[in-house]
């Protein structure tokens, strides 16, 4: 973790340079991103400005300071392409009222672009703000559209978990419409909601529906209690309807257990296991899909690069979340910089910029209104992996 500490260290520097005030442009108005980011500057280190936890990265600090990591691999690009652009990157947790305190800041004043790790108070907080001050703000990593309503912008890159339940049927439609299905639940109000959504998108189908059998599980459940729902003349499909790991883990390893002695089943699971390692005995030969809109292909050179670069400076392999900070600070900062339209969402189909990831952002549309109630990103990459290892991407 030494590697990591010296990063850290570093990060701090470098946030306080990009917040110097930059020189501008006497005939045009400079362009300016705010980037938003949970760095814990406050919890990390003491008055004395010592860092408090040795050599050692908290897990709470991580993700927010990759993100950073990769915004500021892209400012770097940025600067040596030449392009006008002011950035200006704040704590998030700098306080109880850290984003009261950063819109309130000279800094802030003039954004025209709000780019931010979030969680739902934060995501709720800045659209509202956005909206109020007529100010594009992206949500990099929050999968959910926090209750927002008729503000087109309010923009979702990490899908929701309504558009995964559509992807994952239409998926289920292509590829296994003439199997038995069978969605696999435990009790829950999250549960619950899955359930609503699917029930709603066989409802609205344009194609032949499912037909899908549901059963509710106990929390104790066995080989058995499985098997009885399958069945045993065909592969049948199973879709594990809940976010629970646990749940879904315990599902994977019963159904690994039934493979062994019949014919294979296939296991459809839920967007938050791109993060489950499933290379362990317990799930030998099993065939797991799910769905995820952030794939990075093994064979992309970009990417490799990159990856070389950061790992020499910093001794250490780049998370998800440092491609995410870097695609989205240069693809969205070249769409600010771009004249071909007046406002960002016009140019939101524009994939000239792209480095890593394909996003297909789309309007959300009110059912009652027709309004837009906010921009999300429709792409979705289905993974399917056996023993951990990724065999195929469709």
């Amino acid at each position: 973790m030494l590697g990591s500490y010296r990063v850290f260290i570093s990060c701090v520097f470098c946030i306080l340079v990009l917040q110097l005030p930059a020189q501008t442009d006497s005939t045009a108005k400079r362009r300016k991103i705010s980037v938003l980011a949970p760095l814990y500057l406050d919890s990390a280190f003491d008055a004395s400005g010592n860092y408090r936890y040795g050599k050692v990265l908290p897990k709470f600090i991580a993700p927010g300071l990759e993100f950073y990591q990769g915004v500021q691999f892209a400012i770097d690009s940025i600067q040596k392409q030449g392009l006008e652009l002011d950035v200006n990157i704040f704590d998030t947790r700098a306080g109880k009222t850290a984003l009261q305190n950063i819109v309130a800041k000279p800094e802030f004043e003039g954004t025209d672009l709000i780019i931010a790790h979030v969680n739902m108070a934060d995501a709720q907080w800045l659209a509202h703000t956005a909206k109020d001050q007529d100010i594009p703000f992206i949500n990099v990593n929050f999968p959910n559209e926090a209750g927002v309503k008729d503000n087109p912008q309010y923009i979702i890159l990490n899908s929701t978990l309504f558009t995964h339940c559509e992807g994952l049927y239409r998926f289920m439609q292509k590829n296994y419409a003439l199997s038995p299905i069978v969605v696999f639940r435990k009790k829950g109000a999250q549960e619950d909601r899955l359930y609503a959504y699917l029930k709603e998108i066989e409802k609205s189908t344009s194609s032949v529906p499912l037909k899908l059998k549901y059963v509710t599980l106990n929390d104790g459940f066995t080989a058995q209690d499985v098997s009885a729902q399958l069945n045993p003349d065909k592969t049948t499909i199973v879709l594990s309807a809940s976010l629970d790991i646990n749940f879904g883990t315990r599902l994977a390893a019963q159904l690994s257990e039934l493979n062994a002695g019949s014919h294979a089943n296939i296991l459809v699971g839920m967007p938050n296991w791109d993060a489950v390692n499933f290379s362990g005995s317990l799930y030998k030969g099993l065939e797991i899909i799910y769905s995820t809109p952030f794939y990075i292909a093994p064979s992309d050179s970009t990417a490799a690069k990159v990856n070389k670069k950061y790992s020499i400076e910093n001794y250490l392999r780049p998370g998800e979340m440092f491609f995410r900070g870097f695609e989205t600070t240069y693809q969205f900062a070249h769409l600010l910089l771009d004249t071909s339209d007046s406002t960002l969402q016009h140019k939101l189909g524009n994939d000239r910029y792209k480095v890593f990831y394909d996003f297909n952002l789309q309007p959300v549309l009110n059912k009652q209104t027709g309004k837009t109630d906010y921009y999300e990103n429709k792409k979705l990459f289905f993974v399917k992996k056996t023993d951990g290892q990724i065999k195929a991407v469709y």
